[in-house]
């Protein structure tokens, strides 16, 4: 799998000072560990009252204990008692007596030891049979002062329960000679650079004896790995426990290739730069020297690793934001795929080029279009399910309508399904409750992220994991996060950024999302709480996560502050940042907090034409969310104009949207706006039709006080209970009255509020 290449470029007689032994070339050798793993497997063959169901989980646990590192004594009966209590026992009966007595116990162990197989078929065909003669070869090679040495090991193994102290480290040269199922014939140049590697085998030590991985339990070790950071990262090692257990591999052997790459996965998780690109370029090498290119050979195979690593350069440009790094390396790339004629690498150099020019903010819809169509042609399903999803986002950011987008989707669905690329699937059901949040269908997009946490996955989930750590899962818990936030309950959306922070660490490439999404909830909570000294704070962490959001939400804090100039700045800035990143939803919502800037200094009439053109803009994007927005603004605006009948015509219009889909807040603007519309018309209608007029607008101040009471806001509460009391005092309801009189008074103790703003805004 891994070889060493000395000839070639690699001198094994010095590395950065320590001396370097390629370990691999043993396939496997006897320590105390293993002795106790034959032991259970002695125990398992001739215990027969062993139960059904503790007899598979212990045949279950039977590899992991072969392939994987060297247990403690305490860790390894841990592990079994978990399975099968009554065979820890056995097993210490036999290893205690054996380590207790004398070196002749342990050699009458390893002569008995084939008699519990030699009737099975399984000893001659079975990973087991084959680690048990393996075993046996190894041991019957020592000598006695190496039996004497692996008897002493045992014995401290066993007494102590840490690791043995004389395993392959306390091993000379000539007992990893011996200790080899391969050709034990060296010359004396190899046997040289073995003894100084024993010889320096302390300085590869830290905090505990730790020694050579075979070559089954490296492979095993990078492959468990590798799998849990592309399933589930929580339960991979920690970063940095995990490198320095691959730098104690690459030591032993710098030749393996595979390490390497598991090094560069590793550092991308922290986001580390330098030894990602060192390790992916050590990969590409080794794998180059080391002829893993399956069955392409010579040219051919340097120049597909060569292609291929200059493309990996390039996509890992891209995730640092190097853009005219990732450029010049996709641009080699094509131009070494072009003249070896390699169409896949083609297709894969072209679904990047057009991921970078959306990176870049470039119109990319023409490129996307174009792989599309070729990837269908070569028969790639993977890259021409990618295409047609960045189709769907980028026609989504464009306007194009939901019928539209959602059939593309259920196509590549299709296809997705036939496949079994479930990887796929998950990213479209995230990307569907995406485009539904954002035309405003808070139902369906909740509906579409239910779906995706509650759909088992197609890929064969192994080492108990569950594979709820990508991307679509940390989106689709995002977005019900948010809505429930949007509809008070936070409680639950406590629960959901809790379950956030433990299956994303914040060390992970996906917390910056959850991270993102908290610090918003708590800046709006803090908003409408009218604590705005706790949501300045907020802002500042918004912006080290999104500079756009953070400078919106800078000019939300300095407009409530009543600093108008500061805030109409920020809100430029913001401006100009949208429309060169084309963020159609803040171009609309800055054209809504400017038009609020305006009510405040210039005049109502001055934010009709903005209000407009964000109309127009939201309905040419199909955004109806901030379509109704729009439009309450639209209406508040002519109630101050004094036109209360177009006022209130243009808030039942969007009223029944904005209840099947708005937030919490939303509603209870929305209720609040409506109960004013009727008010102002209460005032001039028949005398005979006055009193029912003035009823109905005390039911909606009472629909829309029970909304802002469910996010604790004050200041909407002050107001309501104010309009409540003048209301009941025309009604005669002097009861009435005097309990809303007495609401608004303790608010507007608790609230004190100057004369200028006396009239509250939308």
């Amino acid at each position: 799998m891994a070889s060493v290449h000395e000839s070639l470029y690699f001198n094994p007689m010095m590395t950065n000072g320590v001396v370097q032994a390629n370990i691999f070339g043993i396939k496997d050798w006897v320590t105390p560990y293993k002795i106790a793993v034959l032991a259970l497997l002695y125990e398992m063959a001739t215990t027969k009252s062993i139960a059904l169901l503790d007899r598979r989980r212990l045949n279950k646990l039977i590899l992991p204990l072969q392939q994987g590192p060297d247990l403690t004594f305490e860790q390894f009966l841990k592990t079994v008692k978990e399975c099968c209590p009554r065979m820890v026992n056995a097993v210490k009966l036999r290893l205690f007596p054996m380590a207790d007595s004398e070196l002749q116990d342990m050699e009458h162990f390893f002569t008995i030891l084939p008699n519990a197989f030699s009737d099975s078929e399984a000893f001659k065909t079975s990973v087991v049979g084959l680690f048990m003669r393996q075993m046996l070869l190894a041991y019957n090679k020592l000598s006695f002062s190496q039996v004497y040495k692996l008897f002493r090991s045992l014995q401290q193994y066993s007494h102590r329960g840490g690791r043995p102290q004389c395993d392959l480290s306390a091993l000379t040269t000539e007992d990893m000679e011996l200790t080899s199922n391969e050709d034990t014939s060296v010359d004396p140049m190899e046997k040289d650079e073995l003894d100084m590697g024993a010889l320096h085998q302390s300085d590869l030590r830290s905090g505990e004896t730790r020694g050579p991985l075979s070559q089954k339990q490296a492979e095993y070790f990078l492959a468990r790995q590798a799998y849990l950071l592309k399933n589930d990262e929580n339960k991979a090692m920690k970063p940095a426990k995990l490198q320095d257990e691959l730098n104690n591999i690459l030591k032993f052997n710098p030749d393996f290739a595979e390490a390497h790459y598991l090094s560069y996965l590793n550092s991308m998780r922290v986001q580390d730069v330098y030894i990602s690109t060192h390790s992916l370029l050590h990969y590409f090498d080794r794998l180059i020297l080391s002829g893993g290119e399956g069955k392409s050979n010579g040219d051919e195979g340097y120049g597909r690793s060569l292609r291929y690593a200059v493309l990996n350069l390039a996509t890992l440009h891209c995730r640092f934001g190097h853009y005219q790094q990732a450029d010049l390396a996709l641009q080699e790339a094509i131009r070494i795929a072009q003249e070896a004629n390699d169409h896949v690498c083609l297709q894969h150099c072209l679904s990047w080029l057009y991921t970078l020019e959306q990176m870049k903010g470039s119109d990319s819809v023409v490129l996307t279009e174009d792989s599309v169509k070729m990837a269908a042609h070569f028969c790639l399903p993977y890259l021409a399910s990618l295409g047609i999803q960045s189709l769907v986002q980028q026609g989504a950011l464009q306007g194009m309508p939901a019928n539209k987008l959602l059939d593309a989707l259920r196509g590549t669905d299709i296809m997705h399904w036939k496949q079994s690329l479930s990887e796929l699937i998950d990213i479209s059901l995230a990307q569907t409750a995406s485009i539904w949040r954002m035309y405003g269908k808070s139902t369906m997009a909740r509906q579409q992220a239910q779906l995706l946490l509650n759909m088992n996955s197609l890929e064969p989930v192994n080492f108990g994991v569950q594979q709820n750590n990508t991307e679509p899962f940390a989106i689709a818990l995002c977005h019900l996060a948010e809505l429930h936030a949007e509809q008070g309950f936070y409680g639950a959306v406590t629960d959901i950024v809790k379950h956030l922070k433990q299956q994303f660490p914040p060390h992970t490439q996906h917390a910056k999302l959850w991270m993102l999404c908290d610090l918003k909830i708590q800046f709006e909570k803090a908003m409408n709480d009218g604590k705005y000294h706790l949501a300045e704070p907020h802002v500042t962490a918004i912006s080290a996560l999104n500079a756009t959001e953070g400078l919106y939400r800078k000019a939300q804090l300095l407009k409530a502050l009543n600093q108008t100039s500061d805030a109409s700045r920020v809100l430029q800035r913001v401006q100009q940042l949208s429309e060169k990143n084309k963020n159609t939803e803040m171009i609309i919502r800055v054209m809504l907090a400017t038009a609020d800037l305006h009510w405040d200094s210039s005049g109502f009439a001055t934010a009709l034409p903005l209000l407009l053109q964000a109309l127009a803009l939201a309905r040419q994007h199909n955004l109806q969310s901030l379509e109704s927005e729009t439009v309450l603004h639209l209406a508040f605006t002519q109630l101050m104009l004094g036109v209360p009948e177009q006022a209130l015509a243009l808030v039942q219009d969007v009223l029944e949207c904005v209840l099947a889909h708005g937030s919490v807040l939303d509603k209870a603007r929305a209720l609040l706006l409506a109960a004013r519309c009727q008010a102002a018309l209460a005032a001039t209608a028949p005398e005979e039709h006055r009193l029912r007029a003035v009823e109905l607008c005390v039911e909606t101040l009472g629909e829309a006080a029970l909304y802002f009471s469910q996010l604790n806001c004050k200041q909407r509460l002050r107001e309501v209970y104010y309009l409540q009391a003048r209301l009941h005092h025309s009604l005669g309801n002097v009861s009435e009255r005097n309990k809303s009189a007495l609401l608004f008074r303790l608010l507007n103790q608790e609230l004190p509020q100057s004369a200028s703003a006396a009239v509250p805004l939308l």
